[in-house]
């Protein structure tokens, strides 16, 4: 039942867009064709200005180029795909007297080169990389929405104009590096406002870190903030790591 779920998951997910660009309109349409039998959704583009026009117009999670190529080269086309399409994969595809290019190439962006004569298999398992990298990234980007959207200032109900006053204080607090002390009774709220701040501050791909001081002894409460070393009492088996140097 569950892998009928799990199929049916994947089946539902749009295909993975690839653009192939190639002067060699018949390396292209092979490289495309190979693609297509496993479901990726192709565009083929047969010079180096097509493809840069492709680019401008549409969008694609892989584009595989050719590195030489006349008028716009695989060079360009890398740069154009990074500058319009930054959620992008580019695979360059080189012959063997310009490998150093393809080097340089991955220097500046490109996911990986192939060399030809290419094998489909290789075409295959290159592109299935690329596009797993394409997908865990929108995956991140959809978690961080969906955190934004849980823990970001718009997460947090309320009705009177003084708790909105606070909030309004908030968002111009967040982008700046101020220390800010939330104090109130118990159950208010003290840490959803804090998770807000720290969720809508540049801070926000770091760890927000969370500690009850007051449920904690003295010597346990210096153990949880600054770490310890193995040895350092008489329960300390292993090395700790801080709470300030975890959120740092």
């Amino acid at each position: 039942m569950m892998e009928d779920q799990a199929a049916t998951a994947v089946s539902s997910a749009p295909p993975i867009r690839v653009l192939v660009v190639d002067n060699d309109k018949s390396h292209a349409q092979a490289m495309a064709e190979t693609l297509a039998r496993v479901n990726y959704d192709c565009t083929v583009a047969t010079s180096g200005p097509e493809g840069a026009r492709w680019i401008d117009q549409d969008s694609f999670d892989v584009v595989i180029t050719d590195l030489v190529m006349n008028e716009v080269d695989g060079e360009e086309i890398l740069r154009r795909a990074k500058e319009t399409l930054p959620d992008c994969e580019v695979i360059v595809v080189t012959g063997h007297a310009s490998v150093p290019k393809a080097v340089e190439a991955m220097q500046q962006g490109a996911f990986n080169f192939m060399e030809k004569p290419l094998t489909p298999d290789r075409l295959r398992a290159v592109t299935a990389k690329a596009a797993d990298a394409v997908r865990l990234k929108k995956a991140n980007v959809d978690l961080q929405q969906r955190l934004d959207e849980r823990f970001g200032f718009e997460g947090i109900i309320y009705a009177s104009d003084q708790m909105k006053a606070v909030i309004e204080r908030l968002k111009r607090l967040a982008p700046t590096d101020a220390s800010v002390l939330i104090t109130g009774e118990t159950g208010t709220g003290k840490e959803l406002i804090a998770q807000a701040l720290h969720q809508n501050s540049p801070r926000k791909k770091k760890p927000f870190v969370a500690l009850n001081c007051a449920a904690l002894s003295e010597h346990l409460l210096e153990s949880e903030l600054f770490g310890h070393v193995r040895g350092a009492y008489t329960d300390a088996q292993t090395d700790r790591v801080g709470r300030f140097e975890y959120a740092h």
